[in-house]
């Protein structure tokens, strides 16, 4: 399972990448927007920290304009992975880019007849996104394993990149139903380490090895 970090902070992106266990990393406009940036200076400075897909969003919302960012943004690093939104305009950006060997993440994704399409059009991670339909009242995970079922039936080599995570049962869960990547926030990265057994159990070894100084 891949682990990529949604964020455009590079303070984030090192101390993440540091773990060793970040695999990627996945931004937006609104992400961008936060750093005060220009995108293309910002998954250059990116690419130099990070061995790995990096998602950098299309703003332009006709296929003609999408496809112009999409070659314009691809020329930054062979790692960069062109976001498309999931529309008729973005399907066929997405096939584009297919054909030329050009690696996409379709995004905005809520049904799995959407990551299907995406599926058949070459994309190389499909984005479903799990928080924002818990915050409807309904089941995202639920989405992850009917996107996975699907794939499995038809050997479809398209990625499930789970996104909208906002807790540690999320990503447990994304691993439990077989998303072959999750993209998470930094904070809840951080969390995954956490267990109040660990620190009490840390806490008693070293203050008996402190005793066993006196």
């Amino acid at each position: 399972m891949e682990f990529f970090i949604d964020t455009g902070d590079l303070n984030e992106i090192k101390t993440a990448y540091s773990w060793g266990f970040v695999d990627g990393v996945t931004t937006n406009p609104s992400l961008v927007a936060k750093t005060g940036k220009n995108q293309k200076e910002l998954i250059k400075e990116i690419s130099q920290i990070v061995d790995g897909p990096i998602s950098a969003e299309v703003i332009a919302l006709d296929a003609k304009g999408m496809i112009a960012e999409g070659e314009d943004l691809a020329t930054i690093h062979k790692n960069v992975v062109i976001k498309l939104p999931m529309t008729k305009d973005g399907m066929i950006a997405c096939k584009h880019f297919s054909g030329k060997g050009i690696k996409t993440n379709v995004t905005l994704v809520f049904s799995a007849n959407q990551a299907l399409l995406a599926a058949k059009n070459g994309a190389t991670y499909v984005s479903p996104f799990v928080g924002r339909l818990d915050d409807v009242g309904q089941t995202g995970m639920d989405l992850i394993g009917e996107i996975r079922q699907i794939f499995n039936n038809y050997g479809f080599e398209t990625k499930i990149l789970a996104a909208s995570l906002r807790h540690s049962q999320h990503i447990k869960e994304c691993a439990m139903v077989g998303a072959d990547t999750a993209t998470i926030p930094f904070k809840v990265i951080e969390g995954l380490f956490n267990h109040p057994l660990t620190k009490s159990g840390l806490d008693q070894f070293m203050a008996d090895h402190a005793k066993s100084q006196k």
